[in-house]
């Protein structure tokens, strides 16, 4: 309030001097129109709805676009970081707010990148390009066992839960997903009107607090889970097992952010710090899994469900594939969270330690279910630093039918990165529940842009697929993309990792995977 304050004293300081000039002395004109400058440029910040941190911090912020636009001699300071932990380049942060914006073009004089750095991974062109398709293919998520199929876009909005975010981010999240046709996965903070109200296609996730199906006693209440599920903007209902940025330990939102509505949402205490536990209630072994989602499935009327986790133990997934074979049911879909990813807060020992990156996950994940005979009726989504075309066809080659982005998306609703998300101060009014500051991001703005965003992006991979002489996702493979080993050496993925064939596993186990593949055990996980 102090910051808005001090527009309307610099104004009314304006209009005292401007007194002043009349009555006492005209050079009082000149401190009229000292004061009046900034004032007016404060009015015209807080009218505007381009720039949220303009709206919280008028005048002083735009000290941040000055500092912005000297790049890259003072960027080096600020908490921006490349997605690789490497200091910002132009690569990926400019182009997602530039295609966000609608402002994405072309630059000449080719790439800043080492391309001789160990770890530098380029995708293989094609001699013979194909034509870019002109409609964007979508992914049929569904099952035997689903008789409410959806249709998934390339590209979706990642897990984020209202509580994290403001009502006003999850709006335009939403609106934009309804806008563009893809899907706006809710996070594991419940269902909330801002959810339902723009009329997005939602995939509802469940975590371990059972947020808007919960009990009492924090347990799992199906009736309510029934009644919320069967909601027509309800297309999918994924169960969250673990998160990439920590897996093995639940969410937590500070008390300061536990308004009367977002108790009401989750249906915990106002004011009390909520730590959701780390593991389920439901089940505790891969065959109660398998049945659960089964039975989330049957609950919700036959809508796609599925879980998301973070991949660890191999043994443990192989395990959970015996139990599907042995249950004669499977999940409609697995999103794969890798540990590089995530949005919300996370002890930095989890962050940097626990957990498989997303291309050691996905390539177990889609082999293990080839390797059992299982691909075939479960989409497998990517979920972890999905920010460019580019990183969204390296993930369909990798295993992957379709993606989900959560920091990009966050970009485009007007995230800066500060890293104040726990202290209820976000000054872009995204990761608060101060009314005040979430006032500053404009709905209607960010909205469009997420729509921007995501159809450039799913764009800008039909492009890529169509130099590589691919016409559909389906048609990609690990052979497509190179990563170099050293300044003299290449590699591509598919010499890196063992590429099962259908029901290899069920048949002869490579003996690579053969131990695991035998230690597996449906009815206990053990790693």
């Amino acid at each position: 309030m102090t910051r808005i304050g001090l527009v309307g004293l610099s104004v009314l300081a304006a209009l005292a001097a401007a007194g002043a000039a009349v009555w006492i002395s005209s050079w009082w004109w000149i401190a009229g129109v000292l004061f009046a400058l900034p004032g007016l440029l404060g009015i015209w910040d807080l009218a505007q709805r381009r720039h949220s941190v303009l709206r919280n911090y008028p005048v002083i912020g735009h000290a941040r676009f000055l500092m912005e636009s000297i790049r890259p001699e003072f960027q080096q300071y600020f908490v921006e970081r490349n997605f690789d932990g490497r200091p910002f380049d132009r690569d990926v942060r400019s182009i997602v707010y530039e295609r966000a914006k609608g402002t994405d073009a072309e630059e000449p004089y080719g790439t800043e990148r080492d391309v001789y750095r160990p770890g530098h991974e380029f995708l293989v062109p094609s001699m013979a390009p194909c034509a870019v398709p002109r409609t964007p293919p979508r992914v049929r998520i569904g099952g035997p066992d689903c008789t409410q199929p959806y249709d998934m876009a390339l590209l979706n909005v990642s897990a984020m839960s209202f509580g994290s975010l403001s009502a006003n981010a999850v709006l335009a999240l939403n609106a934009g997903a309804a806008g563009g046709h893809f899907a706006h996965d809710t996070g594991e903070g419940g269902l909330s009107e801002y959810h339902l109200r723009p009329g997005g296609d939602l995939v509802w996730e469940i975590g371990t607090g059972y947020f808007g199906c919960r009990t009492e006693d924090g347990g799992f209440d199906a009736a309510k889970f029934a009644d919320k599920a069967a909601h027509t903007h309800v297309k999918c209902v994924s169960l969250k097992l673990s998160q990439g940025a920590k897996p093995g330990i639940g969410g937590v939102l500070p008390g300061t952010k536990v308004n009367a509505e977002i108790a009401r949402v989750r249906g915990v205490p106002q004011g009390k710090t909520v730590i959701s536990p780390p593991y389920h209630r439901v089940f505790s072994t891969p065959r109660e899994l398998v049945r659960f989602v089964a039975r989330m499935r049957e609950l919700s009327g036959g809508k796609p469900t599925g879980f998301k986790l973070c991949l660890g133990s191999r043994r443990q997934f192989l395990a959970v594939c015996k139990a599907m074979l042995e249950e004669g049911t499977a999940p409609d879909f697995i999103i794969v969270d890798g540990a590089e990813g995530g949005t919300g807060a996370a002890p930095l020992e989890f962050a940097d330690h626990v957990g498989a990156p997303l291309t050691d996950g996905l390539l177990t994940v889609h082999n293990a279910l080839v390797g059992a005979g299982l691909r075939n009726r479960i989409k497998v989504g990517a979920s972890g630093k999905i920010a460019t075309g580019a990183d969204l066809v390296k993930r369909l080659l990798q295993g992957a039918d379709y993606g989900n982005s959560a920091r990009a998306m966050m970009f485009a609703v007007g995230c800066i990165q500060a890293q104040r998300c726990h202290t209820n101060t976000c000054p872009t009014g995204v990761a608060t529940q101060d009314p005040r500051r979430a006032r500053a991001l404009d709905v209607g703005d960010k909205s469009a842009r997420v729509q921007r965003l995501q159809a450039a992006t799913v764009g800008s991979a039909l492009q890529i697929m169509a130099s590589m002489g691919v016409t559909a996702p389906d048609q990609l493979r690990p052979h497509m993309l190179r990563r170099r080993i050293d300044p003299y050496t290449l590699r591509s993925l598919d010499e890196m990792y063992e590429c099962l064939a259908p029901g290899q596993l069920l048949a002869e186990p490579p003996s690579s995977w053969a131990a695991d593949w035998e230690a597996a055990d449906p009815d206990q996980f053990t790693v």
